[in-house]
């Protein structure tokens, strides 16, 4: 039996004639309406795909926090107290050291756990040598000699203990001057298990150390292959999650608007100097130094270091405060304290201390303005009177307070100032840093001179070797955006 769309006449064609009517329409609906941008579709991954991508992104996360943290260090790997993975290793460690305490207390002992350990052990030591240490070379070579070990052990002859005293002897010309205190505690070890076992725990130090040293050696030499190689894994990662710029994208475009509306300008075929790809950039990254971490996303090129430009901005937070604080002060008493030695050590001790937890939740700002004013003024008259001038008199001293309480205050003065003049001088750093001299410092700054200036060089080192990566992502983000304000200002 046929079905009803399938005959003459029937209803079919004019329900598809309908439909085409209803579709003409729409489309002319949509052909006089602006199309919202479409979404890429969503691209499903393998589970290989994600774990070789997350691998890869570890790897760049390890090789970024090299070249980055110059204190970082190779450390052991520690397993978390009753942990599974803690008790199962500590199982297996106990049953082995067992096993060969079994061994050598047989009668006649049996060496062959022994031997696999002295093999490893003097696998190890050779690894420790330098390409002119080849007296100490032949030495482990004719002392660990495995075969004739071998050979002693079967004609009963070996003497295990002897070889575990050359052993320790050679960690003690091999290690560094840090573990000669292990050094010294394994000598006093007598019996030949723990003894083996020390030796184990002590090469597994020196193991460390070599990593560290070779590190701190070959650092200033990996910058731009380390450079080159968190780029390419960057662009590994990218060609899977196209998306993965998405966030630094919005962070160079509302850059970009901010600098367009400090120019008092729109965007035009002829934009001011001010949107200079390397203004742009340093721009951004001192953006980075008033980001509000709770609310914006931070930008993917700069995620690895979030923690650590966290911190940056906190410091100058902390700065600005400080440098607010002694300006008032200054300003305020007078030039009857401007020669008076140790007190400006002394009244920055004095707001630091208040000042440390200042990034805690629980902290007040204004309770700790209004203790640090109280404090300011004692540590002041006694200053004066020491040095013969007259002490702080009560409306000077209510004075002091007040304005020192008023920093909290959004629209306030000097604190403004100091904030715009640090911003100012990290700017200058940045864009001196080709230069290698370091720009001069404003006005009003002088008692946080070295504070303000460790910090420059901190964020110049950071922001400098991220440009290194991402310089080729920036680039093409920022012709983009240039480009698409040209674009507009042309339609207009």
């Amino acid at each position: 039996m046929q079905n009803d769309s399938d005959q003459p006449g029937g209803g079919g064609d004019k329900e598809s004639n309908e439909e085409r009517t209803q579709d003409a329409s729409e489309e002319t609906v949509r052909g006089n309406t602006p199309s919202p941008p479409q979404a890429s579709p969503p691209r499903f991954v393998s589970v290989e795909e994600l774990m070789e991508t997350a691998k890869g992104v570890t790897n760049m996360a390890l090789a970024h926090e090299i070249m980055v943290n110059q204190a970082f260090q190779v450390k052991p790997a520690e397993l978390p107290e009753g942990s599974l993975e803690r008790k199962v290793k500590e199982i297996m460690h106990k049953a082995f050291w067992d096993c060969l305490e079994t061994q050598l207390s047989e009668n006649p002992p049996s060496y062959s756990h022994a031997i696999k350990l002295l093999a490893e052990i003097k696998e190890t030591l050779l690894l420790f040598l330098l390409p002119g240490h080849g007296r100490l070379r032949t030495r482990i070579e004719e002392v660990l000699d495995l075969p004739l070990i071998q050979q002693q052990a079967e004609n009963r002859a070996l003497d295990i203990t002897q070889l575990a005293q050359f052993i320790v002897g050679m960690l003690g010309s091999l290690c560094a001057p840090c573990r000669d205190g292990d050094i010294r505690k394994i000598r006093e070890i007598t019996e030949i298990v723990p003894l083996l076992k020390a030796i184990f725990s002590v090469l597994d130090l020196m193991k460390m150390d070599m990593a560290n040293f070779t590190l701190s050696s070959i650092r200033p030499h990996l910058l731009q292959q380390s450079a080159e190689y968190e780029r390419n894994k960057f662009q590994d990662f990218l060609e899977k999650q196209p998306n993965a710029l998405d966030f630094a994208e919005k962070w160079l475009e509302e850059t970009v608007r901010c600098l367009r509306e400090e120019d008092g300008s729109s965007a035009s075929s002829s934009d001011p100097p001010s949107l200079l790809p390397l203004n742009v950039h340093n721009q951004a990254y001192l953006r980075l130094l008033r980001w509000d971490h709770a609310s914006d996303p931070f930008p993917e090129t700069v995620l690895m270091d979030q923690v650590r430009f966290l911190e940056m901005q906190q410091e100058v937070e902390q700065l600005v405060m400080l440098s607010s604080v002694l300006l008032i002060v200054y300003t305020t008493t007078g030039e009857a304290i401007s020669g008076l030695p140790g007190l400006m050590e002394t009244l920055k001790n004095t707001v630091n201390v208040v000042l440390a937890d200042m990034h805690m939740p629980s902290f007040s700002v204004e309770e700790a303005l209004a203790t640090i004013g109280e404090r300011l003024c004692v540590d002041l008259s006694q200053r004066l009177s020491q040095h013969g001038y007259s002490p702080f008199s009560t409306d000077r001293a209510s004075t002091l307070k007040g304005q020192i309480s008023a920093i909290t205050q959004p629209d306030n003065t000097v604190r403004k100032l100091m904030d715009s003049r640090v911003q100012s001088y990290l700017l200058a750093a940045l864009e001196s840093n080709h230069h290698k001299t370091p720009p001069p410092l404003p006005g009003g700054l002088a008692p946080v001179s070295r504070e303000l200036k460790e910090l420059a060089v901190r964020f110049g080192r950071l922001v400098n070797f991220n440009k290194l990566v991402f310089s080729p992502f920036y680039q093409k983000i920022l012709q983009r955006i240039l480009a698409t304000g040209e674009s507009l200002s042309t339609e207009t």
